[in-house]
């Protein structure tokens, strides 16, 4: 075999080695994803968090969320329109990882809007608003009061209730619970308690489907 031959030979084999390293990495990822879930089914679902359609739906979404992520604000559409599309037998359970400066911050506000009865409302226009406020540079979370301004709420208590400890100790409780169940990055998502190991729009789709068709509505 001629020189370029054996180069073309040893490209390919570094080209297959990484590949099958890629696949291991993938399958260990998802192995620990499912055992952590397993040690820690409990830290999927608290009382505190917010939920997004019918509380009795048989399939549940849990989405560890920023609100400084971009990417959160991308998929939140496709996750509202899950739920919407689902005839009530699909629900989303809200669970913060406040990866990003200043995202602490951006949750204790949304609380505080939630015990006024505008959650929903507040993070829209929260969402709507975080190239202006979470910019990762400069993170500027307290614009997201101008931001939620026009939603009714009594804005005095408001501020107020976002410096509550029991709005303290839910967020605590959540960075404890993505903690023990190994999330690294937002969104990140579990749906009936299965970990979406291959991050991506269709594949949480694929997944809900599944969890839908076991239900016998695909």
């Amino acid at each position: 075999m001629n020189r370029r031959g054996l180069m073309v030979g040893a490209v390919g084999v570094v080209a297959l080695a990484f590949i099958a390293g890629v696949v291991v990495y993938k399958d260990r990822t998802a192995q620990q994803a499912v055992q952590a879930v397993q040690a820690g089914g409990d830290a999927l679902v608290r009382a505190h968090a917010p939920v997004f359609g019918n509380p009795q739906a048989k399939v549940t979404i849990v989405e560890f969320f920023d609100p400084s992520c971009e990417t959160c604000r991308a998929f939140y559409p496709l996750v509202k329109g899950i739920v919407n599309a689902s005839f009530g037998q699909v629900r989303l359970v809200v669970r913060y990882a406040p990866l990003h400066p200043g995202s602490d911050r951006a949750v204790k506000i949304l609380e505080a809007a939630r015990l006024q009865g505008q959650y929903w409302p507040a993070l829209e226009k929260a969402l709507a608003d975080q190239p202006r406020w979470a910019s990762h540079g400069n993170p500027q979370p307290e614009l997201i009061w101008e931001s939620i301004a026009d939603t009714g709420l009594d804005m005095a208590k408001a501020r107020a209730d976002a410096e509550s400890p029991a709005i303290a100790a839910a967020l605590q409780q959540d960075i404890a619970d993505m903690q023990a169940l190994k999330v690294r990055a937002t969104p990140g998502f579990f749906v009936n308690g299965r970990p979406l190991t291959d991050f991506g729009q269709a594949q949480l789709r694929a997944l809900v489907n599944e969890e839908l068709a076991k239900l016998g509505k695909p």
